[in-house]
């Protein structure tokens, strides 16, 4: 007897279940949700096929928990999180779905539990998964600003460099240098220029366009911006909107030589990864090292 089941069957079995359910694809970039079932649809009374599961969860369940999914899925866990959608209280749960000869999956199941209320154990789950993420996040967290550091901002590029030469797609990572932040230290002091970096973290992060869009502290005075723009031209208004919201933060630099408040410089570079001779390594390292000079 085969094993092999028809799609149309997984389909109608997909369809007819209670509670709501989407599937993503995550080997592509964008996170598109290929399949919806009706009673996602009806819940949400939104049409979400195609669109990019990232915004989609932005869109649901707030920019934090976006972040959070997104994170899940590039390093490919199995994961819930306690949820609210259209009033009710639900466990959104991920599940990496693995195909025979992959190495990692290329789609992601998305459901809605319901059942998930006092009576069932959800805050003692809820705080397991707080628990289990704050101890990855000891590790991937730059301890001034709270955005990831630079070792998890690489592995997180090099997912997505791998994700993109699969696809013929591009992606373009921005680097930003605080413009003469070794004076301003001079001035004001560590703690001070601690409380800069977070404000201007927090600037940066307020800016992103989406949730597959990550920030991360590079060096004492940089940061790094991972956008899937497929236009260098998008990516360029993206980076001079980011200096102009900082420049506006009124951060006073009294030892700057081009304005009175903390500015900004920015290093812009793209690649198509299925194209470029580079690898991800290669390709951070010599934007950095343009950014420094």
């Amino acid at each position: 007897m085969s094993t092999k089941i028809n799609r149309k069957v997984l389909e109608q079995v997909i369809a007819e279940t209670s509670e709501p359910l989407l599937l993503v694809r995550a080997d592509h970039p964008e996170w598109p949700i290929v399949l919806v079932n009706a009673a996602f649809e009806a819940v949400t009374k939104e049409k979400v096929l195609q669109q990019p599961f990232a915004d989609v969860m932005e869109s649901l369940a707030g920019r934090e928990l976006a972040v959070e999914v997104s994170e899940s899925i590039r390093a490919q866990q199995e994961t819930s999180f306690p949820v609210e959608l259209a009033g009710r209280e639900y466990l959104l749960s991920l599940k990496p779905l693995l195909l025979a000869g992959d190495d990692s999956a290329r789609f992601y199941a998305a459901f809605w539990r319901t059942g998930v209320g006092p009576t069932s154990g959800s805050d003692i789950h809820s705080a397991l998964l707080r628990a289990k993420r704050r101890i990855r996040d000891l590790s991937r967290d730059d301890a001034v600003t709270g955005l990831l550091n630079e070792r998890a901002f690489r592995d997180v590029f090099d997912h997505d460099w791998a994700v993109a030469s699969r696809e013929k797609s591009s992606l373009a990572v921005v680097a930003f240098t605080l413009d003469e932040f070794t004076a301003y230290v001079d001035v004001f002091g560590r703690h001070a220029a601690d409380s800069a970096l977070r404000r201007v973290g927090q600037a940066i992060q307020r800016c992103l366009r989406r949730a597959s869009d990550v920030v991360a502290r590079g060096s004492d005075n940089s940061f790094l911006v991972l956008s899937h723009a497929a236009d260098e031209n998008n990516v360029m208004e993206f980076a001079a909107k980011i200096s102009a919201a900082v420049r506006e933060l009124g951060l006073h630099h009294p030892r700057s030589s081009n304005s009175r408040f903390v500015t900004v410089s920015y290093e812009v570079a793209a690649a198509e990864p299925a194209t470029d001779e580079r690898d991800a390594e290669a390709f951070i390292t010599e934007l950095l090292r343009a950014s420094a000079s």
